[in-house]
């Protein structure tokens, strides 16, 4: 299909978010975009790619030879590819998959549109707008969105490539974000993933001062904004006004995505975190002290050039006594040009790693289980997402888009029954599916049972 475009994004919430920048502006520009299709037939196709660790660059890889090989059987005319592999391994690449038209590096937004106008010659269809780059065409569910409120990194992290990918950390400024937040909620938006590589430095280059509390303040302020989320803090000169912020702010969620890595002080040292297993401590207690109820979600790795039984058993320890309500982790994978990758030995075997990845995760599985069965009973406020033929799937406060657990709400309920639910072989008899509820709305469900990690749940009737 001509000036049809299939738009590709691999990673994390901050590529997409480019995504739908650039996206927007190629609408603009005449070209019709499908996002993450699943049956691609555009004769043009763009991927952006990740480069963060070794599966991800693996998964980048993969799919740019995969649309490499649809150009090579003429089902495809122009492939173009950006983002952070893009960034780090432009001529690398360009020599190994010449099928790739050119690739661009990660903000190169400008040069790629402005190159395939010359190319396709596409006239514009929208000649009276404008867009600029605030603007942004969703491709999550019209009521949420993430908000990028800043780019780069200035910490020093020894395994991390994202500082050489992105560079130094810029601050967007307040009234960029508040406008963009405004245009978004006129779209629909109620929800907004405040996200960046380290939110806790944001401000420090425009203001001169840890500026992330009062930044929240005033996008809570605008009218529509039901809930902001908080992701990626970093541990080290933590903003702490923030916990009064959190607290005391109606439509700031009780959560917090807070990426500790590691708890012993070997290994801190090494990764270079600026930080000591003392105040990680003291901070995980102050944050629960100062905002009770709050959710912590954070990121952990095993198998760091160094990382001894003693390490890894004080690790299992501290997820055991932290009892994060969220909880992801990795192994860890040499990169590039990082610290570690020119100053330590990769001396942990893959099935050693792997073996301390999946005991980490199977202890965590048991403190979701606990967590989730203290929520039988509790009402709590519940956004719809989405439906299929037996559920509606919704989160709580404490819960994000795609990393975190849902709510199911069955369509099939008593209410429409009609039966005894303390009489189970009732409920052979058929019964009227509910769908009376709304993606996009609010509700107040009642949790009726949980397991490992999602929760189960009824209408609260009023």
């Amino acid at each position: 299909m001509k000036n049809h475009i299939d738009f590709i994004t691999l990673g994390c919430s901050k590529n997409l978010v480019d995504s739908e920048k650039v996206i927007r502006q190629l609408e603009a520009k005449g070209y019709t975009v499908a996002h993450d299709s699943d049956n691609p037939q555009g004769e043009i196709a763009i991927i952006n790619t990740c480069g963060f660790i070794g599966d991800a660059k693996e998964e980048s890889i993969n799919m740019i030879l995969q649309f490499a090989e649809k150009k090579k059987r003429k089902k495809l005319h122009k492939l173009l590819v950006m983002g952070c592999l893009s960034e780090r391994y432009k001529d690398d690449l360009q020599k190994e998959i010449p099928e790739v038209d050119k690739f661009y590096g990660k903000f190169d937004f400008e040069a790629l549109i402005n190159d395939l106008i010359v190319e396709t010659q596409c006239i514009a269809s929208l000649q009276n707008t404008h867009p600029d780059w605030l603007d942004r065409t969703l491709t999550t569910p019209p009521h949420y969105a993430y908000l990028k409120i800043s780019e780069g990194c200035n910490r020093t992290c020894a395994y991390c490539a994202i500082p050489i990918i992105t560079g130094k950390h810029i601050s967007r400024p307040m009234e960029d974000l508040e406008e963009e937040v405004k245009r978004l909620v006129a779209e629909g938006v109620k929800e907004f993933q405040l996200i960046a590589q380290d939110l806790s430095y944001y401000g420090l280059d425009l203001y001169k001062r840890l500026a992330l509390p009062e930044l929240v303040e005033r996008l809570a302020r605008i009218e529509g904004v039901e809930w902001l989320r908080l992701h990626y803090a970093y541990p080290a000169h933590f903003p702490y006004e923030l916990l009064r912020v959190i607290r005391e702010t109606p439509n700031v969620c009780k959560y917090l995505d807070i990426a500790l890595q590691h708890i012993s002080d070997n290994q801190l040292k090494l990764m270079r975190r600026h930080i000591t297993k003392a105040e990680t401590i003291e901070l995980i207690e102050r944050i629960r002290r100062e905002v009770p109820g709050i959710h912590l979600r954070t990121t952990l790795m095993v198998g760091h050039p160094g990382e001894t039984e003693q390490d890894f058993e004080e690790l299992k320890d501290f997820v055991r006594w932290a009892k994060f309500e969220r909880m992801g982790a990795f192994t860890y994978s040499n990169e590039d040009d990082t610290y570690s990758d020119k100053h330590y030995k990769d001396d942990i075997p893959l099935e050693v790693k792997q073996a301390r990845l999946d005991e980490l995760m199977a202890i965590q599985q048991e403190i979701s289980a606990e967590i989730n069965q203290q929520k039988i009973g509790k009402i709590l406020k519940v956004i719809i997402d989405r439906e299929d033929n037996d559920y509606y799937y919704g989160r709580t406060e404490f819960d994000s888009p795609e990393v975190d657990p849902e709510v199911l709400i069955d369509k099939k309920t008593e209410r429409y029954c009609g039966l005894d639910p303390q009489s189970p072989e009732q409920y052979a008899i058929p019964c009227q599916s509910r769908n009376d509820l709304f993606v996009g709305q609010f509700y107040d469900v009642e949790i009726t049972g949980a397991d490992d990690f999602d929760l189960f749940g009824k209408i609260k009737e009023s």
